[in-house]
């Protein structure tokens, strides 16, 4: 059924709550944009609460999240175009039956995390999931890449699933999380199936004094802004391609409605890249007092820390802290807070903020006059010049 004016109706069937669905559906977004389609779009913060109802629910069209099977049974009977989306898996049989399916590529997102905590030096891995449900699926595959990628390289695979994020459990679950966190080998690289769950694990260092990324490097999947906004170590993240997946979902969906049968349509997208930030930038420090001064600077940093305070937390003499940092970092310890701020305003920038006020603010700098001499001395180029330059890289896929 047509609405009226020739418009379709059409339910994106997605859980707006989670950063993955937000992104796919933004994608949609981006495809109505460039095209003439019009559509009446149904979207409910959270479908999964009116399941039931989906059978008698009059549209033309439904572009639905598939890695929960509670979704299939309840679109099961439904005889409208269907496009679904999900994660990517080895086994075909995961992939609904007779739809088109539209992938996030669940082998190469893991790739690239642990490409990249090799690219730091690090020789032992963990994986950081989720509890098994059915509708987690998605992180048991990224188990199994994991496994099989690492166990490959002739390195046990260390997977720990922890708790289900609760209230009432949370202190429980944080205290098990810190115990598998304290008996993994160091240094260790992680990759955690989100970026919610990369932000425990950060917290749970901060709580147990384990220095990141000096003892645990970390890496997220999501590239989710909150989650991240809520680390206070820059978390780094690998970006799905949930855009494209929506756009791809999106243009499908519209030819259907033309006519066209994409009934054993499949396709996985690739990984958009990966957001380096200090989470995962390890290096080999020896000196305890340098590791306990970095895990100090990581967290306070932006908060105009000064030298002093630094060694009062390390306990030890500003003198004794300074030569320690020449020796394994050759720099001082002021020169360790800069270049910590400036990595800061450096994400910020590269994630599209563009008060630089509050850039500044947040950052530790007194002023934007102030952030803007900063970066002409380190970097040879203002804060606009280097946001502009971070963004036509994107748009390049760099």
């Amino acid at each position: 059924m047509v609405g009226s004016g020739g418009v379709h109706r059409i339910a994106l069937l997605f859980n707006a709550n989670k950063v993955y669905d937000r992104q796919v559906i933004a994608g949609v977004g981006a495809y109505l944009s460039s095209t003439r389609v019009t559509w009446d779009l149904f979207l409910e913060e959270d479908f999964r609460a009116r399941l039931g109802g989906l059978a008698d629910w009059a549209g033309d069209g439904i572009i639905a999240d598939y890695d929960d099977p509670q979704v299939a049974d309840a679109l099961a009977t439904v005889d409208i175009p269907i496009v679904a989306v999900g994660g990517s898996y080895a086994d075909p049989a995961r992939y609904p039956a007779n739809l088109p399916y539209v992938a996030t590529d669940n082998a190469k997102l893991i790739r690239l995390g642990y490409d990249h905590l090799v690219a730091q030096g690090l020789r032992n891995f963990a994986l950081y999931s989720l509890p098994e449900l059915p509708s987690s699926r998605w992180a048991q595959e990224r188990e199994r890449i994991f496994a099989t990628t690492v166990v490959g390289d002739g390195v046990p695979a260390r997977i720990y699933r922890g708790h289900a994020t609760s209230a009432a459990g949370w202190s429980e679950s944080t205290d098990a999380l810190i115990a598998w966190l304290r008996d993994l080998p160091k240094p260790v690289g992680l990759i955690a199936v989100t970026d919610a769950r990369a932000r425990q694990v950060i917290q749970a260092c901060m709580m147990a004094d384990i220095a990141v990324p000096e003892q645990i490097a970390i890496i997220g999947i999501d590239s989710d802004p909150l989650a991240r906004t809520l680390c206070r170590i820059p978390l780094t993240s690998i970006r799905q391609g949930t855009v494209q997946m929506g756009r791809t979902a999106a243009e499908w969906l519209h030819g259907m409605l033309q006519g066209i049968d994409r009934r054993d349509a499949r396709v996985v997208v690739p990984p958009d890249g990966i957001d380096a930030a200090a989470s995962s930038r390890h290096q080999t420090v020896r000196s305890p007092h340098v590791m306990r001064a970095l895990q100090y600077i990581r967290q306070y940093g932006c908060l105009g820390i000064k030298t002093e305070q630094v060694a009062d937390y390390v306990g030890v003499s500003r003198s004794l802290l300074e030569e320690h940092f020449r020796m394994g970092l050759k720099r001082s310890v002021h020169q360790e807070i800069l270049r910590h701020k400036i990595e800061r305003a450096q994400s910020m920038l590269a994630a599209g903020e563009t008060s630089y006020a509050d850039i500044a603010q947040r950052c530790g700098f007194t002023s934007v006059q102030y952030l803007y001499t900063v970066f002409r001395r380190e970097l040879g180029c203002t804060p606009k010049s280097y946001q502009e330059k971070q963004h036509a890289l994107a748009r390049l896929g760099h």
